[in-house]
């Protein structure tokens, strides 16, 4: 069983009232509403850190010749 912890927040009135029609209209809760949104964003963030760690990688190849899968094999050999 997941454990939970109770939270407070607050939300300005046009957000709060966004959130209550989402949950109506999904037949879900506000808290399952919040959750999900938390999930899509924290998705967002990883999916965003990966692609800034593959753009820095791609230089550094790029840099050192490594152009295709047979170049990093050659590099990995030497």
């Amino acid at each position: 069983m997941r454990a939970y912890i109770k939270k407070t927040i607050s939300l300005p009135r046009d957000l709060a009232l966004d959130i209550e029609s989402i949950a109506k209209e999904e037949g879900k809760s506000l808290s399952a509403v919040i959750q999900e949104s938390l999930r899509v964003t924290r998705r967002e963030r990883l999916k965003k850190e990966f692609f800034l760690i593959q753009d820095y990688w791609s230089k550094k190849a790029k840099e050192k010749g490594i152009l295709t899968d047979n170049d990093l094999k050659k590099y990995l050999k030497k």
